[in-house]
């Protein structure tokens, strides 16, 4: 009997975590699926969305510029390392330019707002859970949804794609400085390359790149994750400040994981359906 009571007990913690997983899951849609309703049908909370549009938005230029601006110079400098070898120096803005409107400025952006953003949300909607606020405006009859949840998910998918562009500009000028300082390449020969990175998949419209294009898609995506995140492991907060700070943790960490997990399956859709 003894010998056969640690599986069963190690079976129902299994299916207890197979459980809580399913239950969070689907609470995590249903609450975007009560979200989307609520977004295109009224009351509109206007002034919540533009300050919540200036609170991820305005309030996030500082860090991406700073991640962008290292992130192209690091970059350009490590690639120059290997590019030296072989005489193909004269590609590092092919390389800096495709890196970063590709990849690691959607992906990075996403990360630093994130950590910015995201785990502010969780805080404030957390501290208001446990301090009742929340239950006071269902009782005045609001829906606390639609008054906290819609503003920021719309302002997380309206504003990571301008950032996303900020972060790509920079990089590519922290690219330049290196070009230009340490490489000694022209400017002409730098921004041409990257230009070239650009045209080399086509374009959508005659004028919009695709690489450009996937590259600004999944940050509408990553936006929606890091609200959506935020919100939820701010309104099911409880056990005091405590609680508080297990929602913000949880929401950087499941946040950032989803980023990922969504870059890789929206870069095979864009690559099957944009450019093979």
């Amino acid at each position: 009997m003894e010998s056969s009571s640690g599986p069963r007990r190690v079976g129902r913690w299994i299916d207890d975590l197979l459980k809580g997983w399913a239950l969070r899951t689907q609470e995590y849609f249903v609450l975007l699926a009560h979200a989307a309703r609520a977004a295109v049908s009224r009351p509109f909370y206007v002034r919540d969305l533009v300050q919540q549009m200036d609170t991820i938005g305005v309030s996030s230029v500082g860090i991406v510029v700073l991640t962008g601006l290292f992130t192209g110079m690091v970059l350009a400098l490590q690639s120059a390392v290997e590019m030296r070898q072989f005489g193909a120096t004269i590609y590092i803005g092919r390389l800096v330019g495709a890196s970063t409107i590709r990849e690691l400025g959607p992906v990075l952006t996403a990360l630093m707002v994130t950590g910015r953003a995201g785990s502010g949300m969780a805080a404030q909607l957390g501290a208001m859970r446990v301090t009742e606020q929340i239950d006071a405006l269902t009782t005045m009859g609001v829906d606390p949804v639609r008054k906290l949840v819609v503003p920021r998910l719309l302002a997380g998918i309206a504003m990571m794609p301008v950032l996303t562009l900020v972060t790509d500009v920079v990089a590519i000028l922290g690219g330049a400085i290196i070009a230009l300082a340490k490489l000694h390449l022209t400017a002409e020969l730098y921004f041409r390359s990257v230009y070239l990175t650009l045209a080399e998949n086509g374009f959508l419209f005659r004028f919009i790149p695709v690489d450009l294009f996937g590259g600004l898609v999944k940050p509408l995506v990553f936006g929606g994750i890091m609200a959506l995140t935020g919100c939820y492991f701010g309104l099911r907060t409880s056990g005091g400040t405590e609680g508080v700070g297990r929602a913000t943790t949880r929401t950087v960490v499941t946040a950032s994981v989803l980023v990922l997990a969504a870059d890789y399956i929206l870069t095979q859709l864009i690559i099957a359906t944009l450019i093979e």
